[in-house]
């Protein structure tokens, strides 16, 4: 599937969702949360191209694996964060769904302190 095809999908699901929203306003937000979790998965599906990606560029340069963990973690932490907000906010809870953007964007700021600390590190060794 390209993007066009999600794209198109999620837009026919908003649309008989707003449809529903008249008659079962509760059926529209499930069918959108459905949608939601397909392009989700289908997106998980693309991880393992960019994983690959990622473990070929390591070849080609030598970077501590450690780094290239921490680049992945941060990748997938924002992206369930952003997807459970925005669930989160078209269910009509946007409180809890900015509790949840904060609390992934924490996590990412606590996952990328050991790099921070590295790289503090390797500057401190240029500046002695």
């Amino acid at each position: 599937m390209t993007v066009v095809t999600i794209a198109v999908m999620g837009i026919v699901a908003v649309l008989l969702a707003v449809a529903l929203k008249s008659s079962k306003g509760e059926y529209g937000t499930y069918l959108v949360m459905a949608a939601g979790f397909f392009i989700f998965f289908y997106g998980i599906g693309k991880l393992k191209t960019i994983l690959d990606t990622i473990k070929e560029v390591q070849t080609y340069i030598k970077i501590n694996s450690a780094y290239l963990s921490t680049l992945v973690k941060m990748i997938g932490i924002t992206y369930i964060a952003e997807f459970a907000a925005g669930i989160c906010k078209d269910a009509g809870y946007g409180a809890m769904g900015n509790q949840i953007e904060i609390f992934g964007k924490l996590s990412v700021l606590a996952v990328s302190m050991p790099i921070l600390l590295a790289l503090i590190e390797t500057l401190q060794v240029f500046l002695s």
